[in-house]
């Protein structure tokens, strides 16, 4: 974005604060190497410059442009009290993608305890105007949760953020500062300006790889309705589903042990023990669009009727695997994980189902 920005403006883009994964080497924007999936001193150092920039468009009364894509929760942030320490809002955000919740209790945490998102850059300039393009990883009409929304009101059905915590139990664990600043529930009543555009969403990955089912000749269906459930719920919709089906979104996973994997690498593995044995043959493929699951460096992995007795055959029990959250190393003794490396987007995660004919 950032990019197809410089194209775009050219001379008349003047400065710009960039929070990626990779450097981006040009006299107008100030780069930082943003953490990811939790935040580093860059994050903070990146909120810092964006605070100064956006003082200075206010004071101009400038034109701004917000660019926003998934993984901004982590990359660029600020506490909203000094109490709280960068090791604090490392581990109350890695006991909130580890507890289960879904993007959106995690998002009206992490807004809780931050000066950057629920609209907080927004807010620091609020006599220029201003532009939002977003690349979403949420759901269709919940773009103020993408990177949590730092340009963004928060959603007005968002759920209270002590509710969360007490629900997953992050109250007992949670560090003091964090939970000092959730009770206190500070919330700003400033209005936001400004107007945004969805560039890219889930639905474009899900429609795309459709077109391709279409292509290569399959009867498809796009299901929209598996989405965020738990995750072994999810994959029995899945696997229930017709001959060649797709669905995005984000399964809920909350991590059991100290293994390497996440939701698309677990997805399939708990597919793959469903259909162990199987008589149908059927194949079944989770990957993050983002090109990275969880802790791993694989988009995810692919399964079918034959991958449990594969693993049996190595000595793999895939229960174990299961238990402590390990579906990558799994996987990567089967020589069934789907690496891409990072794709430089993040629009979900995308999920294949294709059922053939009995096997003899």
């Amino acid at each position: 974005m950032a990019l197809g920005l410089d194209d775009a403006l050219g001379e008349r883009l003047t400065a710009g604060v960039l929070v990626s994964s990779t450097p981006h080497n040009s006299k107008r924007w100030h780069s930082f190497i943003g953490g990811h999936p939790l935040p580093n001193e860059a994050s903070l150092a990146a909120a810092r410059a964006a605070f100064a920039l956006l003082d200075r468009a206010n004071a101009e009364q400038a034109t701004i442009f917000f660019l926003i894509s998934g993984g901004g929760s982590a990359m660029i942030e600020w506490p909203v009290s000094d109490d709280i320490s960068l090791h604090d809002l490392r581990a109350a955000n890695q006991d909130l993608i580890s507890c289960g919740a879904s993007i959106a209790e995690v998002n009206a945490v992490r807004r809780a305890f931050s000066a950057v998102k629920g609209g907080g850059l927004a807010r620091k300039a609020p006599r220029t105007k201003m532009f939002t393009l977003i690349v979403s990883d949420t759901n269709p009409g919940d773009e103020g949760s993408v990177a949590s929304g730092p340009s963004l009101a928060p959603p007005p059905d968002a759920p209270m953020a002590i509710e969360v915590v007490e629900r997953y139990g992050l109250d007992t664990i949670f560090p003091e500062s964090i939970m000092n600043a959730i009770r206190q529930g500070r919330k700003s009543r400033e209005p936001i300006n400004g107007s945004h555009i969805v560039l890219l969403d889930n639905g474009t990955a899900t429609r795309a790889a459709q077109q391709k089912a279409i292509e290569l000749g399959y009867s498809c269906s796009v299901l929209d309705h598996i989405n965020e459930q738990p995750i072994q719920e999810g994959c029995n919709l899945l696997l229930a589903s017709p001959s060649c089906a797709i669905s995005g979104g984000e399964f809920s996973c909350p991590v059991r042990g100290d293994g390497r994997g996440g939701r698309n690498l677990e997805t399939v593995l708990r597919c793959a023990i469903r259909l162990d044995n199987q008589t149908t043959h059927t194949v079944v493929l989770s990957a993050g669009t983002d090109g990275i699951d969880g802790n791993t460096p694989a988009a995810g992995a692919i399964a079918d009727e034959t991958t449990i007795q594969r693993a049996r055959n190595l000595g793999l029990d895939a229960a174990q695997y299961l238990a402590r959250s390990d579906s990558y190393s799994f996987f990567e003794q089967l020589n069934d994980l789907i690496v891409t490396g990072p794709t430089g987007t993040n629009v979900r995660d995308l999920r294949i189902l294709l059922k053939g004919p009995r096997r003899s």
